[in-house]
C-alpha cells in the first residue's frame, strides 16, 4: 500500500504541475492525499478485528449484607472506560448473579470457604455504559442465587444488550461485528456451567460453533487460586477438593477446534500468554473490578486489559497490555508502573522458554 500510494502521489504532483498554478495546486494535494490515506486507514482498519479481554468482574453485593462501592458505584469503571471502548468487541467474566432480592444461596464443598453474592440489577447498566459486549457466565459465582439469579442475570444483560454464554442452558452465543458472527462459548468446572473438564463435550461445542460462525472466542473459568498459583503447570489443579481443570491442554484443545482467541480466568492472579497455533491465549486476566470479598494484596491487586488484533480469519497480529489497578477495593484505574506487563512477562518467559511471542514496551509480538 506504502509503494502504491507513493506511485499516485508522483503523479498528482506532476500532472498538477501542467495544469495548475502553485495556490491550486496545494489545494488539491492536500485533499487529495487527504482522501487518499482517509480511505486506505477505513480499508486497513475493516480488515482487522480487535477483542478487549479482562478478567473477574463483582461490582458489589447485597447478600450476605449490604457491600456496595461509593455513589452506588455508577462511576466505577471511569478510570478505564475510554480503554474499553476502544475495541470491536469488549469481554469480561461475570462473579455473582444479578438479582435485587431474595433468590437461594449455593451449598459448597468447603462450607467455611463458601462465598455467595449478589448484585443489584441495576448494576447491570454499568457494564454497558462501560462498553462492554459480552460477560463470561461459566464461573463458580454464577450460581450463587440458584434459579433466581441466574434468570434475572440472563434478563439484565438481555436488558442492556449484552451477550453471555457459558451455562448449561446458554452454552455459546452468536455476536456480529464488522459483518462477522463471532461465536462465543464459555467452560468452567463448576454446578450449571458448560464442563471444562469433559474434552468431548468441550470440542464438540467448539466444532458446532465454528461451522455457524467465522470466529470464535472462548471464555474460561479454571486453575488453582492465589498468590502460589501464578504459573500454569500443564496438568490438572485441584483446589478446595475441586479438578480445576488442565487449563493448557484444554486451551489447546479448543484451538484444535476451531476456537481462534481465548482468555482465562478463575487463579485470581494473571498469568502467562501464549500463541498456539497463531491464536492468543491469556491463561489468567486476575482479579479486574472486585468489590468485595476478593484479596487484593500483591499480585491479587493487579490484572490486565489485553486488547487483541487479529484478520479476519482469526490470525494473531498483535496484543496491547495496558496495566490495571485496583483503588478503593474494587475501581479499575491504569497503574503507571505497569506491574502486570512485568508479571506478563516474566511468567511467559518462564512458563513457555521456546514461545514465539515477543514484547515491544506493551505491545505483543510473533517472533
Amino acid at each position: 500500500m506504502k509503494g502504491y500510494l507513493k506511485i499516485l502521489l508522483l503523479f498528482l504532483l506532476f500532472t498538477s504541475f501542467a495544469s495548475c498554478d502553485k495556490k491550486e495546486l496545494k489545494e488539491n494535494l492536500k485533499e487529495t492525499v487527504e482522501t487518499i490515506l482517509t480511505d486506505s486507514v477505513k480499508s486497513e482498519d475493516n480488515d482487522i478485528i480487535t477483542v478487549i479481554g479482562v478478567g473477574d468482574i463483582m461490582m458489589g453485593t447485597t447478600y450476605p449484607s449490604s457491600d456496595l462501592p461509593p455513589n452506588d458505584g455508577r462511576d466505577i469503571f471511569n478510570g478505564v472506560k475510554n480503554i474499553l471502548e476502544d475495541a470491536d468487541l469488549t469481554m469480561g467474566n461475570l462473579e455473582g448473579p444479578f438479582l435485587n432480592s431474595g433468590g437461594t444461596p449455593k451449598e459448597c464443598l468447603t462450607p467455611d470457604r463458601c462465598y455467595s453474592f449478589r448484585v443489584p440489577e441495576r448494576y447491570g447498566e454499568y457494564l454497558k455504559d462501560a462498553g462492554f459486549d459480552y460477560m463470561s457466565l461459566a464461573n463458580n459465582h454464577g450460581f450463587d442465587m440458584g434459579i433466581k439469579g441466574r434468570e434475572a442475570t440472563y434478563r439484565v444483560l438481555d436488558d442492556n444488550e449484552i451477550g453471555y454464554s457459558g451455562t448449561t442452558d446458554q452454552p455459546t452465543t452468536i455476536i456480529e461485528v464488522k459483518g462477522l458472527k463471532i461465536g462465543i462459548a464459555g467452560f468452567a468446572p463448576n454446578r450449571g456451567t458448560m464442563n471444562i473438564n469433559n474434552k468431548e463435550l468441550v470440542e464438540k461445542t467448539i466444532k458446532e460453533l465454528k461451522s455457524e460462525c467465522d470466529l470464535v472466542y472462548v471464555f474460561f473459568h479454571g486453575g488453582a487460586e492465589g498468590a502460589g498459583a501464578q504459573n500454569v503447570p500443564r496438568r490438572n489443579e485441584v483446589f478446595l477438593e475441586e479438578n480445576r481443570g488442565d487449563v493448557y491442554e484444554f486451551a489447546h484443545l479448543v484451538i484444535d477446534a476451531g476456537a481462534d482467541v481465548v482468555f482465562g480466568s478463575g487463579p485470581h492472579v494473571t498469568r502467562a500468554v501464549e500463541i498456539y497455533k497463531d491464536r492468543f491465549i491469556a491463561y489468567s486476566l486476575g482479579n479486574f473490578s472486585t468489590y468485595g470479598k476478593f484479596s487484593l494484596a500483591g499480585p491479587q491487586g493487579i490484572a490486565p486489559i489485553i486488547k487483541v488484533f487479529m484478520k479476519k480469519n482469526g490470525e494473531f497480529i498483535k496484543a496491547e497490555v495496558t496495566s490495571v489497578k485496583q483503588v478503593r477495593r474494587g475501581f479499575p484505574v491504569v497503574d503507571e508502573t505497569e506491574a502486570v506487563l512485568k508479571t506478563i512477562i516474566r511468567l511467559t518467559k518462564t512458563d513457555f522458554r521456546d514461545g514465539n511471542l515477543e514484547f515491544e514496551g506493551n505491545v505483543l509480538r510473533k517472533k
